[in-house]
């Protein structure tokens, strides 16, 4: 059975995230999203892990227990587990070495990436690096490889982060035969972040066993996501003013933006072609480029923001029509989709056919998108 998955949220007690976020709004979007496996996000957190413990879900939602960290170096580790339980086990572990694990929910554990995966495989879990290729707080970021973060511990998983696609990380030998994860990371409840990337699972029960199993078994058999120029962090860019720079320009001018003093940093596509060296890229599941239902709708009406009534008006009329956003992006035909609405239809078949054109993101603004 193929079942939706996005593993990567996060709660009202992590940094810039809602308060409206609470496992019954998150549920209840992700069914409207069509998403069927949900990381709980920041269940080392004994509150939030609390909440969903004490909740009954009506939707049928798989709640799959998720958290990030951030360990030494400002690396981003995504962690898995099958049962809350053992996140309290992992709390007790971490506890010694953080001092926000009680307050954040994405807190910071001054571990190293080999330590940190070493407690979480000894609880029966899965871990890996979250956005691997930011600039900011990543893998790549802080590493030129897997083995110097993570020492002889394995990795369960990579995930690429919203400024990348399957094909940045094939092309990196190291991570040949290590499955990819496409995730929203998500700091509100709200259909445009929710689920904006996810992955497809092949589950023979749709329980939480089952999907813990899956991404253990690396049964991905899909990742859908932005193309990589949406993400803002996609090309080498200046962090004030976003004016963009090739790797040579960027270097030459010592990483200080010569317009406004800014900060320049490194663009996921140079880093990774920096990564890259002839990998593996035969037996990776398809990445499917997709943009948020409600940023087509925007760009379709020609406003500014994916929360206008105006917007949430025609996203409601389609996914009462066809029950799921996925479904409206991923498996409705656009000719039946344009029987609903004939504008979304065109541009829904424009996107699954590359008719797009795409404005890259940079320093921290995301990119543009308009339809050909």
């Amino acid at each position: 059975m193929a079942v939706y998955a996005d593993l990567h949220i996060h709660s009202p007690f992590s940094m810039a995230t809602s308060p409206s976020m609470t496992p019954a709004a998150l549920c209840d979007a992700a069914a409207l999203k069509g998403v069927g496996v949900l990381g709980s996000g920041d269940a080392l957190h004994p509150e939030w892990r609390a909440a969903w413990e004490r909740y009954e879900d009506g939707t049928g939602t798989v709640v799959l227990p998720t958290t990030e960290v951030e360990g030494k170096g400002r690396v981003h580790h995504l962690i898995v587990m099958e049962d809350f339980s053992c996140f309290e086990e992992l709390a007790a572990v971490f506890a010694p070495h953080s001092r926000d694990l009680l307050t954040g929910g994405r807190p910071h554990v001054r571990l190293g990436g080999e330590t940190i995966a070493a407690a979480v495989h000894d609880l029966g879990g899965l871990v890996g690096p979250a956005h691997a290729f930011t600039p900011w707080t990543s893998l790549y970021a802080s590493h030129d490889s897997v083995a110097s973060c993570y020492g002889e511990e394995p990795i369960d998983f990579l995930e690429l982060g919203l400024s990348a696609d399957t094909s940045y990380g094939a092309g990196i030998p190291e991570l040949d035969g290590v499955p990819f994860l496409s995730n929203s990371d998500a700091h509100s409840a709200h259909p445009v972040k929710l689920g904006r990337e996810f992955n497809r699972l092949d589950l023979g029960t749709v329980t939480p066993k089952a999907a813990f199993d899956a991404v253990k078994r690396g049964k991905v058999t899909l990742n859908a996501g932005f193309f990589p120029e949406e993400g803002k962090y996609n090309r080498t860019a200046c962090t004030r003013c976003y004016r963009q720079y090739t790797l040579e320009e960027a270097e030459a001018h010592a990483w200080t933006c010569p317009i406004d003093g800014g900060k320049i940093k490194k663009g996921v596509q140079n880093r990774a072609h920096e990564l890259g060296g002839g990998g593996d890229r035969s037996g990776r599941p398809p990445y499917y480029h997709i943009i948020p239902l409600g940023e087509i709708i925007r760009v379709v009406l020609g406003v500014s923001s994916p929360t206008t009534r105006k917007v949430e008006a025609r996203y409601a009329r389609l996914t009462d029509a066809f029950e799921t956003e996925i479904a409206v992006l991923a498996e409705v035909p656009p000719e039946e989709i344009a029987e609903v609405d004939l504008e979304v239809g065109d541009a829904i078949a424009a996107f699954r056919d590359g008719r797009v054109n795409l404005v890259p993101g940079g320093g921290g603004k995301y990119g543009t998108f308009s339809f050909l």
